[in-house]
């Protein structure tokens, strides 16, 4: 079975922050032997005075493989985790999907694409969780968090969204990589080109000149680069990833 995995509103400005918590679920899961799990995603959602959140509004999303059996002890094991960890004040959602490939999610990432501009219900989130037969649950507070949990699905879905969390720490600022070099991490596919979306040849030079993020884009982890004055490429800063919309990635 691959299951996806995503939580949402779990912090206070004093606490571990949500992809800190979808990381200790994710341990937890592949101590019980289950996995391998991907990469952590954060999904950026609405930022819009009707939707209360910690800080950016973004959710947290992870895939994994275990038995067919296993879903009801997944679930149980992230929900106990939240319910022990979740910071006071917030509004935690925990929501769980048995991928099904014979199965259509596209209201699924409709749900998710939508959240990205404008503002949903928790009635809205538990239709789209009852037509998609996937578990989505609240862990106190107003439970707000299942919507952005239940988002967080499905733009992991759709894979045109999302930084990975923790990205490119092995990298040093203002040193120079192949894209060989680069394609050798962990959290990095591929290397493309900001203006085209082409991909770099192995043998390219990047200039790791701030700090930057990987991203998901058609389901690859994604390092996007431009050139620079000097006509060589270079990378972009994790500020300027975040202004490129959702558009850009579809």
């Amino acid at each position: 079975m691959k299951f996806y995995l995503c939580i949402d509103d779990t912090d206070n400005l004093d606490s571990i922050g949500t992809g800190t918590i979808a990381e200790q679920i994710q341990e937890k899961i592949i101590n019980q032997g289950y996995g391998p799990c991907s990469l952590v995603t954060r999904h950026q959602l609405f930022i819009h005075e009707d939707i209360p959140y910690t800080s950016h509004n973004s959710s947290m999303c992870f895939y994994g493989e275990a038995p067919d059996d296993s879903m009801t002890a997944i679930i149980d094991l992230a929900a106990d985790h939240l319910d022990n960890v979740a910071a006071e004040g917030s509004d935690p959602g925990l929501c769980v999907l048995a991928f099904d490939q014979r199965h259509h999610y596209d209201q699924l990432i409709e749900f998710g694409i939508n959240a990205k501009k404008k503002v949903l219900s928790k009635s809205d989130a538990i239709l789209c969780a009852k037509n998609n037969n996937l578990h989505l649950s609240e862990h106190g507070g107003t439970g707000q968090g299942i919507i952005g949990a239940l988002a967080g699905v499905g733009l992991r879905l759709f894979g045109c969204d999302g930084e990975i969390k923790g990205a490119l720490k092995n990298t040093v600022i203002n040193q120079t990589y192949s894209v060989s070099e680069l394609k050798k991490l962990p959290e990095l596919h591929q290397v493309l080109d900001l203006s085209t979306k082409e991909p770099l040849a192995d043998s390219t030079i990047i200039n790791m000149c701030n700090r930057t993020k990987t991203v998901l884009y058609q389901h690859h982890y994604v390092l996007f680069v431009k050139k620079d004055e000097s006509d060589h490429y270079a990378t972009i800063s994790k500020s300027e990833i975040r202004k490129l919309g959702g558009h850009f990635y579809e």
